[in-house]
């Protein structure tokens, strides 16, 4: 098989984020013609059928789909290629790629990296932060997307090896007339009656309290979804539920924002981070 074209990926990708070649071509500023037989030449180079047509556009199929995913990762990668180079031309002397959870990042990870950058030595180093849930930290280290990832060590590294990094320490946000309010601390069990707004299941913290929950005989129950402790803290204000979030967090917004921090009278509550990395011998200077 000839190697795929990297104009006919972002083409296919245009498409199906689209689901139109004629909108598909005005992103592209070409022909809807063009795309239309580069759509062809894709689908004769790989043997199988990429796209259907519907009566409202286009639509991937199940091979389209996998084709999709993976064109994006190939010009998400060469993206950054670009992006390197054009730091390194402009006089970079490194650059490094770190994925850290939304915990870390808000904890102390950006005054870090400033404090790092403000150094003489450092000038022409280049940081670049994603943030990521924690199972994409460690694939994205694994598979050599990032140098280093930053994420709470309750969840397994694989074979990446690690450092301690920092701790926090988790804590139940609740509106400041809520009835659990007369408590300075309180037990994970006695939360679970109660409504919580929390991270995507996918999320450490929410993994670790749905496991929890069930040694307990009990369901935890999340009633909104949200991506960041922040915006959850701002559901606790509203009064539509209650949160566990890190304390790092929840402190500087409690008084404008009128909640209350109970201890989470727990031994998981305290959280240590830790800097994973492939290995030493595959880290740049």
């Amino acid at each position: 098989m000839r190697d795929l074209d990297l104009t006919s990926l972002r083409l296919f990708i245009y498409v199906c984020e689209s689901g139109s070649l004629a909108k598909a071509a005005e992103r592209a500023a070409i022909v809807s013609s063009a795309i239309s037989k580069r759509m062809a030449q894709l689908e004769d180079q790989l043997g199988t059928r990429l796209l259907v047509r519907k009566g409202y556009g286009v639509v991937p199929t199940t091979a389209g789909l996998n084709l999709l995913e993976h064109a994006r990762t190939i010009c998400d990668n060469v993206a950054r290629i670009e992006k390197d180079m054009r730091n390194f031309a402009a006089g970079a002397q490194g650059q490094v790629r770190l994925l850290a959870s939304a915990s870390a990042i808000a904890d102390r990870l950006t005054t870090d990296v400033v404090n790092f950058l403000a150094m003489p030595a450092h000038k022409n180093i280049h940081i670049d932060i994603e943030e990521r849930m924690t199972p994409d930290i460690v694939r994205g280290v694994q598979q050599g997307h990032a140098s280093l990832g930053i994420y709470w060590d309750a969840m397994t590294k694989g074979e990446l090896q690690s450092r301690p990094y920092c701790r926090d320490r988790l804590c139940v946000v609740v509106p400041a007339r809520h009835s659990l309010a007369v408590n300075k601390k309180i037990k994970f069990e006695h939360t679970l009656s109660y409504p919580h707004a929390g991270l995507p299941v996918n999320s450490a913290t929410q993994t670790l309290m749905q496991r929890q929950a069930a040694q307990l005989g009990q369901t935890f129950v999340q009633r909104i979804v949200v991506s960041t402790f922040e915006t959850a803290i701002r559901v606790v204000r509203t009064g539509a539920a209650i949160c566990i979030a890190p304390r790092e967090i929840a402190q500087p917004l409690a008084s404008s924002y009128e909640i209350k921090l109970l201890e989470l009278d727990e031994p998981w509550a305290l959280r240590q981070f830790v800097i994973c990395y492939r290995s030493p011998l595959e880290l740049t200077p």
